[in-house]
């Protein structure tokens, strides 16, 4: 029995194969669960118009994540972080973080398809991939600066002198 393979099945072919099946396997398992048809011209004609069609459709969602990927490509990020004196950063940059800044780029994109093999942690310029499709990865240039945190120290006596002074401030007011 010669029959056209809807969807892959391991040991036998691959999605739109033509293959020769004994008559049980295919009528009793194959084209009951959907995974085959019948190998007559009309099936194949119409197999091979859906398959164009399909085709067309995957054509025109790549074009589709290649203009974004170049969009990508165009936009320049750049986040300021706290750096501590020992020079570690306070927390990292995140996968949403990166969108947030592309997007007020215009461009729109899931966090999920940022692909961040580590968090970052330091001062730097980064390159991460963006994967929009299976065959389309873009990438995203990332500039990292750090700022200093600027911890002022404060004498007690200063801070003391200053709590009342503020408190007979507000009493006037209240009146």
């Amino acid at each position: 029995m010669k029959l056209l393979l809807k969807e892959d099945v391991e040991g036998l072919g691959i999605c739109g194969q033509e293959v020769e099946v004994k008559d049980g396997y295919g009528r009793n398992f194959l084209i009951p669960k959907g995974k085959a048809l019948l190998a007559t011209p009309n099936n194949l004609k119409a197999f091979t118009h859906q398959k164009l069609v399909v085709q067309s459709r995957v054509k025109k969602v790549i074009a589709a994540a290649q203009v974004i990927a170049d969009d990508i490509a165009k936009a320049n990020c750049s986040v300021k972080k706290k750096i501590g004196e020992s020079g570690k950063m306070f927390g990292s940059v995140t996968a949403q973080e990166i969108a947030d800044l592309l997007k007020a780029q215009g461009v729109d994109i899931d966090r999920r398809k940022i692909q961040l093999s580590e968090p970052i942690k330091k001062a730097g310029e980064y390159k991460i991939p963006v994967k929009l499709h299976p065959e389309v990865t873009a990438e995203i240039k990332l500039n990292v600066e750090g700022e200093q945190e600027v911890v002022a120290v404060a004498e007690p006596d200063a801070t003391a002198e200053a709590t009342p002074e503020a408190e007979t401030e507000s009493t006037p007011e209240e009146k």
